[in-house]
């Protein structure tokens, strides 16, 4: 090999780690626009099914089945951000959400009914709390504020350029597969768009069932609350349900806002022999639907829609949050379906990958 092939060598190398680079560079800078795609693809498989059934079974055109299921969609979205408007008015209201010195007040006055409490049973929580200084952590209430409205523009352009994108999706079910296509080896066409098919029916059944969990969640929830006279159940109890969307932290967190939100609902009360036993009674049944939801709903659910057994779909989680965190444990099983039915048409002789995908 002379010097010019080496140099020649060299060139291409550093061409490829170039381009390869700029390509890296620009995804980073569309990473927004590729967030707008991405959710606007679930959306499109989440209401695949409905569409498909306007079509066949009560003949609309396609265009209109798509125009249907798009306003049903919004009709939900609406739904739910009416629903938080009672919530929001009613902490507003209970806990002076905007006015910091009332906030304090109120924070005190369960501080010390807290104090109290158990002081009774022997317990110094100043000596615990003596270095906490709760009253500072209110004073960036108002730079939150001006985030959120900031969150509130940025949320507008989103919510605009996904509901574009996913008509389109809808409209036409081939146009990412096309898209996708374009980019596929020639030789290899045919069996990826195959595998996409399997994909793209296996991901809506897997969303629709994310969906009849929550659904079942959110039932359960509200019988809980509505039986203690909580205000505003219905919607305490769908925010719990809609954290389920992260495995395992999300029930946590769950458990913290309503035991939270069921302590605040009774403020004025008599804390030790009302609000306290109220909260964790709540929190008991809170402990049995998700027993409930662990041991029977996701078993049965995920089983089905996902086509992976349980320990599997509970390893894939915790892999995933090892290595991405958060994002990693609500997308891992997504991206386990989609690399298992890949692994399937290209690798299907693998002793490995028979024994994951012999259900699909």
């Amino acid at each position: 090999m002379n010097s010019k092939a080496i140099a020649n060598g060299i060139l291409r190398a550093v061409s490829i780690l170039l381009g390869v680079l700029l390509l890296l560079f620009f995804l980073y800078k569309i990473q927004s626009v590729i967030v707008y795609i991405v959710i606007a693809a679930i959306l499109s498989l989440i209401g695949r099914p409905l569409i498909l059934f306007l079509r066949k079974r009560l003949k609309m055109p396609n265009v209109f089945a798509v125009i249907t299921t798009m306003i049903l969609m919004l009709g939900l979205l609406v739904g739910i951000i009416t629903l938080f408007i009672p919530l929001i008015m009613e902490q507003g209201k209970s806990l002076s959400l905007l006015h910091i010195d009332k906030l304090e007040q109120d924070l005190e006055d369960i501080f010390n009914e807290i104090y109290i409490y158990f002081s009774s049973k022997g317990i110094d929580l100043i000596d615990e709390l003596k270095h906490l200084d709760i009253t500072s952590q209110f004073k960036t209430i108002p730079s939150l504020l001006n985030t959120l409205l900031e969150t509130l523009g940025s949320f507008s352009i989103g919510l605009f350029s996904v509901l574009f994108i996913t008509f389109f999706f809808m409209k036409d079910s081939r146009l990412l597969k096309n898209g996708l296509l374009t980019i596929i080896p020639s030789n290899t066409e045919n069996r990826f768009s195959k595998s996409l098919e399997t994909i793209n029916d296996l991901l809506s059944r897997y969303f629709i069932g994310l969906i009849l969990q929550i659904s079942i969640l959110f039932f359960i929830y509200t019988i809980i609350l509505l039986s203690f006279g909580i205000s505003n159940p219905v919607v305490i109890a769908f925010l719990c349900a809609l954290l389920n969307l992260i495995p395992y932290i999300g029930p946590l967190i769950g458990a913290c806002v309503m035991f939270i939100l069921s302590m605040t609902s009774n403020i004025g009360l008599d804390f030790q022999s009302q609000i306290l036993p109220t909260s964790i009674w709540i929190l008991f049944f809170y402990s049995l639907a998700q027993l409930l939801d662990n041991f029977v709903s996701q078993p049965l659910i995920f089983s089905k829609t996902a086509k992976s057994h349980p320990l599997e779909i509970f390893l894939v989680i915790i892999i995933g949050g090892l290595l991405f965190g958060i994002p990693g444990m609500i997308t891992a099983v997504p991206c386990y379906t989609v690399l298992k039915v890949i692994l399937k048409e290209f690798l299907s002789d693998n002793k490995i990958v028979k024994s994951l995908t012999k259900n699909i």
